[in-house]
């Protein structure tokens, strides 16, 4: 056949990742493995009944038709609402587009500002598309990583060593998906700094913001004159229990707006109606969103007391997010085979930390959509895995 586009070939380099542990460890548990499942940050309860609800009575009262290619108007508004709430800046319907899930924010975010021959700066651990969607886009980009010895917060001397002639944006994550690490004020205002010295735009993937534990959340949008060369990616995935339904937005300057509703035009035709108006229902109504953050601050504190106190394993950001990051390091350097070695001995799916970026390798991410008791016994397996495993290296060198 003929060849395929470079563009599309190229998203995705090919090789085998972290990830293939955690589709090892599906199969077997749809096989009947009893495999606590780790490895995935997807909500184990359903969507709220309400946004179900709200989404049923759309569909049987006729809403199955074409909408606005930026969303539908009182969608829109209640996004510049929710923006409004995360990043402390007044915001406007025309100030917002809705995408399909946080991913088409993404998405939408480097079409809009990245060339062919551009360059961009990731900082590592990232949300695993980042690359691929940078790729996309037929930008180059520079990985600056974030030390796990610094709880994960970027370092600024090095995003700034890594800015070139044809640098266009800086991608940050926080609350960060795999670490959950909270940026510090401290940290986003020299960020901020460079961007507005080296005119550069800021890609701010704020998904996790409503799942804030120990450190405030804030916006590089609200510090000063961010608002206009900021880029906002935000869902409804986490946040209202909506992982499936695929609503996102993004919040920019209201001409890249206008700019970006040309893409809709191309990509995807807008967003379902009857799905628009269940989010609708979700964003003015709240549903879920404050019992889904407790929740989730439950479970992080009570996996974090359960883990207390194990040798040789420290804990990693974990401020916010659904996430605890485990550097292992001291016991297994290979997170990869820590990954495989626990799948197969205490059935425990997780995550690989070099599967978000080479500033992670040394460390396993743990989700926590589980129940509490199933964290808890989660953590007991961890602890006679790594007990067994010192044992068993004692031995041997002994």
């Amino acid at each position: 056949m003929p060849k395929p586009s470079s563009r599309i070939s190229g998203i995705v380099p090919s090789g085998k990742d972290g990830w293939e542990v955690h589709f090892a460890a599906l199969t077997r548990k749809q096989a009947g493995e009893d495999i606590l499942m780790l490895s995935v940050g997807d909500h184990d309860f359903d969507t709220p009944n309400e946004t179900v609800e709200a989404c049923v009575e759309a569909v049987r009262s006729g809403y199955h038709h074409y909408v606005q290619l930026p969303g539908l108007p009182r969608l829109r508004a209640g996004m510049a609402k929710l923006s409004e709430e995360c990043t402390g800046v007044p915001t406007s319907a025309d100030e917002v587009i809705a995408t399909v899930g946080g991913q088409g924010a993404l998405f939408a975010a480097c079409q809009a500002i990245l060339d062919p021959e551009t360059h961009a700066i990731v900082v590592s651990p990232y949300y695993a598309t980042y690359p691929g969607t940078m790729r996309a886009a037929g930008a180059s980009f520079t990985e600056v990583e974030a030390r796990a010895e610094d709880g994960f917060q970027p370092d600024t001397q090095a995003i700034a060593a890594a800015i070139r002639p044809e640098t266009r944006a800086i991608l940050i994550n926080s609350p960060n998906n795999p670490t959950g690490a909270v940026y510090t004020r401290a940290t986003l205002e020299v960020i901020a700094d460079l961007c507005r010295k080296h005119d550069l735009w800021l890609l701010s993937d704020e998904v996790y913001w409503t799942f804030r534990a120990e450190r405030e959340h804030i916006s590089p949008c609200s510090l000063p004159g961010m608002k206009e060369r900021t880029l906002v990616i935000n869902s409804l995935s986490k946040s209202h229990g909506m992982t499936g339904w695929r609503i996102g937005w993004l919040t920019a300057p209201a001409d890249i707006v206008r700019l970006l509703t040309n893409l809709n035009l191309v990509a995807t035709y807008g967003l379902p109606d009857f799905v628009s108006r269940a989010a609708i229902a979700a964003i003015e109504n709240g549903f879920g969103v404050e019992e889904i953050a407790s929740r989730y601050a439950r479970r992080r504190t009570v996996f974090l007391d359960a883990i207390h106190g194990l040798n040789g394993v420290t804990v990693r950001g974990s401020e916010g997010g659904m996430y605890v990051m485990l550097d292992i390091s001291a016991i297994e350097a290979d997170c990869e085979k820590f990954a495989w070695d626990l799948l197969n001995t205490e059935k425990v799916a997780v995550m690989p930390g070099s599967s978000f970026g080479d500033a992670a390798k040394g460390h396993i991410r743990i989700s926590m959509c589980q129940e509490e008791d199933l964290l808890k016994e989660a953590a007991s397996r961890i602890r006679r895995f790594i007990t067994r495993s010192a044992e068993d290296r004692r031995a041997t060198t002994g």
